[in-house]
């Protein structure tokens, strides 16, 4: 028996033809008629895209995420009779270039030498810049891209500690550390890494006690989920503290709003949720290899628990 795939993208057409290309066995690409909702049992999709339609969805049975992050169907009164996988295992190098990119121009004064070449002024004794050696870092989940990230860390010589729900021991991190621990942990850390997922326990968890445990000096990066962090808590506390700095990829409500005034923080640098971008390709390659494991009747990679939320 056949399968039908349905594609919910913004790049329909180049998904399709990865797809074709790849001559996948007993599968069959159908297009975004609405009459096809019904028909596929399959659907290779965005969240946002599919979480209006998955009431129509009358014959599905898996869905393969185009991207890691699943929120958009996570809704409690959502669907859950359905296989449900994301994307995993390629964000680590993006997600480390991206972090370790601005963190190393930030300690090494690049903003002050770039001004600096301007005036064509030769200046070497101050600001005196860091190092990452010896540097706390401090990473909310410990994930396939917290440990990538735990990995880089380690190479510059930096001491990694890790939160997550349970405790357990993970690799390349230095100490492990859980939730209930997470105050003490931030009084420690000289940057900070929120890549938790979005889930009941983590919504709001960066809030305004949190944050004032940060050292003065601090560092901290929102790559993870927008709603783990109380943005307007961040921007008194960066007003309070302008030796900290925020550099903030995800946001509560996407597009950032033009008249919050995190936009004005000198300490604050956004970027509009670009720093782990997957490529098409990419995402065909674990679908393929999914969708193989399907047709064998073997449990697929990167199955979400609807009730963790991950």
């Amino acid at each position: 028996m056949g399968h039908k795939l349905l594609l919910l993208t913004k790049v329909n057409q180049q998904y399709h033809d990865l797809i074709e290309a790849l001559e996948l066995p007993n599968l069959v690409l159908l297009n975004d008629d609405p009459k096809h909702l019904i028909e596929a049992d399959i659907w290779l999709a965005e969240p946002k895209l599919a979480a209006p339609l998955l009431p129509h969805a009358k014959n599905l049975k898996w869905l393969q995420s185009s991207f890691a992050g699943i929120d958009a169907l996570m809704s409690p009164r959502g669907r859950k009779d359905y296989l449900l996988t994301n994307i995993k295992g390629i964000f680590g190098p993006l997600m480390s270039e991206y972090v370790f990119g601005y963190l190393l121009a930030h300690i090494r004064s690049h903003d002050f030498y770039r001004l600096q070449q301007r005036q064509k002024h030769w200046q070497v004794e101050s600001p005196p810049y860091s190092s990452l050696q010896n540097m706390r870092l401090l990473l909310l989940g410990t994930g396939s891209i917290a440990q990538y990230l735990a990995k880089t860390a380690q190479h510059f010589g930096m001491h990694v500690t890790g939160i997550n729900s349970s405790g357990n021991t993970v690799d390349s991190f230095d100490a492990i550390e859980t939730m209930p621990t997470l105050g003490e942990a931030l009084t420690k850390a000289d940057v900070v890494v929120n890549l938790l997922p979005s889930t009941p326990a983590t919504r709001n968890i960066l809030n305004a006690d949190m944050l004032a445990t940060l050292k003065p000096d601090a560092i901290l990066f929102n790559v993870g989920r927008g709603d783990a962090l109380d943005l307007d808590a961040l921007n008194n506390q960066l007003i309070a503290n302008p030796s900290q700095q925020a550099i903030l990829d995800v946001f509560t409500q996407e597009p950032l709003l033009n008249s919050h005034p995190i936009w004005e923080r000198e300490n604050t640098i956004i970027t509009p949720h670009m720093s782990a971008l997957s490529q098409p390709e990419q995402i065909v390659t674990q679908f393929s290899q999914n969708y193989h494991r399907y047709l064998a009747g073997k449990p697929l990679a990167n199955v979400i628990d609807f009730n963790k939320g991950y």
